[in-house]
């Protein structure tokens, strides 16, 4: 009588496969998902039809016109360069809690201009910027 069994191989896992499929899925994610650029600075977008919001005591408003020309609280400002703004922007800041920067720009005025009023905020350490809009007419 022979009381030694025999010896079964141990079943083994063959992994290959399974690292192939999980390959190919994060190859598959990789490609489909899309990838956001963050901006620096946050900016809140109001829509067209929003209500009209009260005057906070907290805003530097900087209107840009179609010919280039800016004003900060309804005071003319030579605008030299980026850097020199965003220290009129500080200056104006000075003593606002939280304070928001919001650019009017006529529809007509350069991308360029509303980009250097942008930079000029955040070199002024000032996050928040929003857009002022008017409503459309029927």
């Amino acid at each position: 009588m022979n009381f030694r069994g025999r010896w079964k191989e141990d079943p083994e896992i063959n992994l290959i496969p399974m690292i192939d499929v999980l390959l190919v899925i994060l190859i598959f994610l990789m490609i489909t998902t899309t990838y956001s650029k963050y901006a620096e600075l946050k900016i809140n977008l109001p829509t067209a039809d929003a209500e009209k919001q009260n005057d906070r005591s907290n805003e530097v408003n900087i209107t840009v016109s179609a010919s280039g020309q800016y004003t900060l609280d309804r005071k003319p400002v030579v605008f030299a360069n980026v850097g020199a703004f965003g220290e009129v922007l500080r200056q104006a800041a000075v003593g606002l809690k939280d304070p928001i920067v919001v650019i009017n720009a006529d529809a007509n005025a350069s991308h360029q201009s509303v980009i250097q009023v942008m930079e000029a905020a955040r070199l002024a350490g000032l996050s928040h910027v929003s857009f002022a809009t008017q409503t459309q007419t029927k």
